[in-house]
């Protein structure tokens, strides 16, 4: 017999073997009854065939409450023996219908070797009803057909049958999985998302302050207002940084692309770097959030990998794309923070690229026209 089923499945499984209990066991009495009316010639027959029907419907309860296991060989040795009993003293040809009923359940629960315990079961009723022949030899027809032939016919029927229907609780059973393994892939994802997150927030604050901590110590003999003004942006960098670490946490963080994009001309301008922002368009404020998301993570990774001396960004109506100079890399580096943002922007239904040619470095990020949004006619360039 097979285990019980996972502990994700029980709940859905219960439910439906609850409801064929409720809905197959009156009928399922009422057969069991009247079988045993039309055998039953004397009380003492009612002894003999009654332990057999009782046996069939407590395996059946026991299998709509998943414990068949418990009672399974009980229950087949009473019905087992009801069968020869009622062949060979009562001669009731339906006493086979106890062994037929426990025995088609109890092979819902075998995996291995099945057919052979089948086969044996098919040959069990079928040679006791053969053994009819020793106490009635006069009417060979009669006997072959009320004793072998319709009891075997009937339970191979009733075990493919039941066979057949435990193919839908194991349908059941992988909807269920596949249903637990979609909410521990959400979780995942939702983990992956949180982490690109906070890579996006600390990462690029801490770069940030590194530059501007460094300018202010070249800056600290020269000029001390530049350096005290540098000092409070840093102060006030950590701080938005705490805060919106926060938001993160709970949920609640949300980016201005058009911040972004004063933020990373304000960073470049600090690393002597000339940038040009061109505006196409305005994108959705749905898509902006995600683009200002590429935005920051490429102005990270520029002033970490890249020793450019222009950056070229560009608003357009489908998305955004961002090119700088000065790659010293002769292949294409690992960047694991664009690689996360490629499957968040693939998921939102847009494509992210990155390109390296010869010392020129390009990230794009695009959407759909129907997720991109309206453009506004007027474009706006703005050197730095």
């Amino acid at each position: 017999m097979t285990a019980p089923a996972p502990r994700f499945t029980t709940s859905t499984q219960r439910r439906l073997r609850r409801l064929n209990l409720v809905t197959s066991l009156p009928p399922v009495v009422f057969a069991a009854v009247v079988l045993v009316y039309l055998d039953a010639r004397t009380w003492w027959h009612v002894l003999v065939l009654a332990p057999g029907a009782v046996a069939a419907l407590v395996a059946f309860e026991r299998w709509a409450a998943n414990d068949l296991s418990r009672v399974v060989w009980p229950c087949l040795v009473v019905a087992g023996v009801v069968w020869p009993v009622g062949v060979l003293v009562t001669a009731s040809p339906n006493a086979y219908w106890g062994v037929c009923a426990v025995g088609s359940l109890a092979m819902r629960g075998v995996r291995r070797r099945r057919s052979p315990a089948m086969a044996g079961l098919f040959s069990y009723v079928a040679l006791i009803g053969a053994t009819r022949l020793l106490v009635q030899r006069d009417d060979l027809g009669d006997v072959l057909r009320s004793y072998v032939l319709v009891p075997t016919v009937l339970t191979v029927v009733v075990t493919v049958l039941t066979v057949v229907g435990e193919r839908f609780y194991d349908l059941i059973r992988e909807l269920e999985q596949t249903r637990e393994r979609e909410a521990e892939l959400a979780v995942v994802r939702e983990r992956v998302r949180f982490a690109s997150d906070l890579h996006d927030i600390q990462g690029h604050t801490l770069h940030v302050v590194k530059l501007k901590l460094a300018l202010a110590e070249r800056l600290l003999d020269r000029d001390t207002a530049r350096v005290a003004k540098e000092l409070r942006e840093t102060y006030d960098l950590v701080s938005d940084t705490i805060a919106q670490t926060k938001e993160l946490a709970y949920a609640q963080r949300r980016l201005n692309l058009t911040a972004e994009i004063e933020n990373a001309k304000n960073l470049f301008e600090a690393a002597g770097i000339r940038v040009r922002v061109t505006r196409e368009a305005e994108v959705d404020a749905r898509a902006s959030e995600l683009l200002g998301q590429v935005l920051r993570e490429t102005t990270t990774n520029i002033l970490r990998h890249a020793q450019a001396t222009q950056v070229q960004i560009t608003l357009a109506e489908a998305g955004i794309t961002i090119v700088n100079d000065g790659v010293t890399a002769t292949s294409l580096p690992e960047l694991r923070g664009l690689a996360a943002l490629r499957q968040r922007v693939a998921g939102d239904g847009g494509e992210l690229t990155v390109e390296q040619t010869e010392e020129r470095f390009r990230t794009a990020a695009v959407f759909p026209p129907a997720r991109a949004g309206a453009a506004r006619p007027a474009s706006k360039e703005v050197d730095r």
